[in-house]
């Protein structure tokens, strides 16, 4: 399945069923959402109803309803509040988090330039990079890029994301309680989580010896402080399960999907060197060469950014949302929902609706633009999703995209050992996400 395909559910469920049908996951029914208009109707008019988390057989036992993304009810409302003020407040949405992002780009560049025009894999740079900035937020430090802290991390990170995206996951959706008693993939996935979580705690534990109240320095300061100011409240949703819980979730939302979006977009350069070519005239055009590029710089590329929003388009990272579910029994278009059904939004549906893209399979930055060459984003791309549970990080994501991809560009040309007609896009596995090809790019100076 090529980007640009809905690989989830064939088109032909919903044109004979509509745009809200039933499908039995195993013998759980699950509400599929087809089309920006019946996603819009429940997750936006419908926001306080469709609210819920639903549920994901394999992450279940993991998060068991803790965490910002995993957390239902009053759980989940505090950590969202929480974790959005926080967040703007070590820098997401402020100056601070442009700053930490062109100094994060500065330092790719460097390494880069180490490699000489040789041709490597850029996945793990770019994994490095997400991650450095959510370990910024989070942590209150980055780490250098041979860290072996690091690299064991995203090791980690991105096996884990590799099984979720995977068919074995996808059977345990269907044969949960058949599949936890056997070995499989999951047990190898639990206990890769369970390192990552060791991770968290051994620095929430360096915080807490030497957290100043006075002056808390990144998020995990942030939550101890209010563990501490709560702890004598037994229903305090501030507790340390719910930290390491969110923090992991930071992580998997933040370093994987950002680097991922990164890796397709130079694959889809690559495949087509005359938007590269625009995109880099622009650049010249608009920044030049002596200096950084910043986030205002963005109102003056609607090129550019076009091309950012076609490769998140294009390359639908999250086919179908992370599901949702009912808070309360429910009537919707007709139908009875009773409270706790999982509800799964096909975001591809909206991504790649023709009424509303010319070429939905095709690569087209033209997408996002009016015939006078003027930005223009259409109200059905949706790849965080929307409504209540939309996704925290869009913010720093767009950020993250917008510097990371101008800065590389400014700074190097690309080179591929394969013609453009010979680059493959096909998605590693296809699951609750299609993490991308693994292909070899050389950065060569332009200067």
């Amino acid at each position: 399945v090529q980007p640009g395909e809905t690989w989830t559910l064939p088109p032909q469920l919903r044109e004979k069923y509509g745009d809200v049908f039933t499908i039995y996951l195993g013998s759980r029914p699950t509400v599929i959402l087809w089309g920006y208009e019946a996603m819009k109707e429940a997750l936006v008019d419908q926001a306080e109803a469709f609210s819920g988390r639903g549920h994901i057989a394999i992450i279940d036992p993991v998060f068991q309803g803790t965490g910002v993304v995993f957390a239902n009810g009053k759980s989940w409302k505090v950590l969202w509040r929480f974790s959005v003020t926080t967040m703007k407040d070590f820098g997401m949405g402020k100056r601070s988090i442009e700053e930490r992002i062109k100094e994060e780009a500065q330092c790719l560049v460097e390494e880069l330039q180490k490699s000489q025009g040789a041709y490597l894999d850029p996945h793990f740079l770019f994994n490095a990079i997400t991650a450095n900035i959510i370990c910024s937020i989070v942590f209150g430090e980055r780490f250098n890029y041979q860290d072996p802290r690091l690299l064991q991390l995203l090791h980690l990170l991105n096996e884990i994301f590799i099984i979720l995206c995977s068919f074995y996951t996808q059977m345990f959706e269907i044969f949960p309680g058949i599949l936890k008693h056997f070995p499989g993939a999951h047990t190898h996935l639990y206990s890769m989580i369970e390192e990552v979580k060791d991770f968290i705690t051994e620095n929430m534990e360096r915080h807490q010896k030497m957290l100043d109240p006075s002056g808390p320095k990144d998020f995990i300061d942030s939550f101890l402080l209010h563990m501490d100011k709560e702890r004598l409240d037994p229903e305090s949703e501030f507790h340390q399960k719910n930290l390491v819980h969110t923090v992991l979730s930071l992580f998997f939302a933040g370093t994987e999907t950002s680097s991922s979006t990164l890796c397709f977009g130079f694959l889809f350069l690559l495949k087509n060197p005359g938007v590269l070519e625009k995109v880099q005239a622009e650049i010249d055009r608009v920044i030049g060469a002596h200096r950084l590029p910043t986030l205002e710089d963005r109102a003056k590329m609607p090129y550019t950014d076009a091309v950012i929003h076609e490769i998140q388009r294009f390359s639908d990272l999250v086919p179908v949302g992370v599901p949702h579910s009912v808070i309360k029994d429910t009537h919707f278009r007709g139908y009875y929902l009773p409270k706790g059904i999982t509800v799964y939004p096909v975001l591809s549906s909206a991504l790649q609706d023709p009424r509303h893209f010319e070429k939905p399979n095709t690569f087209y930055p033209g997408h996002f633009l009016d015939a006078q060459g003027n930005f223009r984003k259409p109200e059905v791309f949706i790849p965080f999703s929307m409504g209540k549970r939309l996704c925290l990080g869009e913010s720093l994501a767009r950020s993250e995209l917008f510097l990371f991809l101008t800065t590389l560009l400014q700074n190097f040309s690309l080179g591929s050992p394969k013609a453009p007609e010979d680059i493959d896009l096909m998605p590693r596995k296809n699951g609750l996400g299609r993490p991308p090809p693994l292909f070899q790019v050389r950065f060569l100076p332009r200067r």
